[in-house]
């Protein structure tokens, strides 16, 4: 295990568990008490997405919008034009899933520093069912120019992101969930945007995680080790910009990739891990996420266990993989 001063009871039943949107809301409020320009808007979601903890200590900063997505990201964009560094909260289904045009159109183009939070992403909604289960966010946001997108690993890196993004000057789209979550970082475990992290270090594969999954990859690891497959796990909780070089460097010491993610595969994550190998490293690469389908209604756990998107179903997944794949070493 690499020394990034994680969680010491990983894959144990009593690890804390906090859903990342409790981190954005601490985070936001530290953002704007050290920036009187940071203000928040909300799609009357304010209790769900935690934007209310801003809202009750900025009351004064932070304007209610309705339900009305569009209307949202486009003030926001606004304001951002006369020097205000705005945070926009919903579901994710709703924004970026109904406003993405105002998106493109009025933030990224313009490139305005508007902070888009998608909360409730991931088929860990639960049974609230597909409608509300935001799988193609990734796809729709890493696709726009000038975007940054960013899917913090548990509520601890979640309030750290939020604090980052309101000084990165950067169109930003931050993915949150719902449930409660393990948090296996600490406030010692480094983070930047930008930046991925090998948080276990492995031979025989890398297991490349975005947002929660990277807890489940290390799930995985585990698993693998006792099984005499030595696994890296690389956290990225930024997907764009993606760290080149410290996913190549892993891929090109292992040989083998896994993408796992929460969110459709096509154009996601492990899409665009798939672009980056195959211009600079073609390796072989297995994805474990949605392919191509919608969710369904479940708890939380239950779904990511019948999607394969646990610890148990990504060491599955690794394991065929490495059995049936040999290693790819450029000379």
């Amino acid at each position: 295990m690499s020394d990034m001063h994680l969680a010491d009871n990983i894959g144990a039943e009593d690890i804390k568990k906090e859903s990342n949107r409790k981190g954005f809301g601490r985070g936001l409020l530290a953002a704007g008490q050290a920036n009187e320009s940071v203000v928040a808007l909300c799609a009357d979601l304010t209790e769900s997405t935690q934007i209310s903890v801003f809202a009750n200590e900025f009351p004064e900063r932070f304007i209610e919008i309705g339900v009305a997505e569009q209307n949202l990201v486009t003030v926001a964009s606004g304001m951002a034009a006369v020097g205000k560094i705005p945070f926009t909260s919903s579901y994710a289904a709703f924004s970026p899933g109904r406003n993405w045009e105002q998106i493109r159109t009025t933030i990224a183009l313009n490139d305005r520093p508007v902070k888009i939070v998608g909360s409730h992403a991931g088929v860990s909604v639960g049974p609230d069912g597909a409608t509300h289960q935001m799988l193609e966010d990734i796809a729709l946001m890493r696709v726009l120019p000038n975007m940054v997108v960013v899917a913090p690993g548990d509520s601890v890196e979640a309030e750290k992101a939020t604090k980052l993004i309101a000084e990165n000057g950067k169109p930003t789209y931050l993915r949150l969930g719902r449930a409660d979550i393990p948090v296996f970082t600490t406030a010692e475990t480094p983070f930047e945007i930008g930046r991925a992290y090998v948080l276990r270090e492995g031979n025989d594969i890398t297991l490349l995680g975005t947002g929660t999954m990277s807890y489940q990859c290390l799930v995985a690891a585990q698993i693998l080790d006792k099984e005499g497959i030595s696994a890296e796990v690389v956290h990225v909780p930024t997907i764009k910009p993606l760290d080149q070089g410290t996913i190549l460097g892993s891929v090109h010491k292992t040989g083998r990739a896994l993408t796992a993610e929460e969110a459709q595969m096509t154009g996601g994550f492990g899409g665009a891990i798939a672009e980056l190998l195959s211009l600079e490293l073609p390796t072989p690469l297995k994805r474990v996420g949605m392919p191509d389908r919608f969710g369904e209604s479940g708890e939380p756990n239950e779904l990511l266990h019948h999607f394969g998107f646990d610890g148990e179903g990504i060491a599955n997944a690794a394991r065929e993989f490495v059995r049936s794949t040999p290693q790819y070493h450029r000379m």
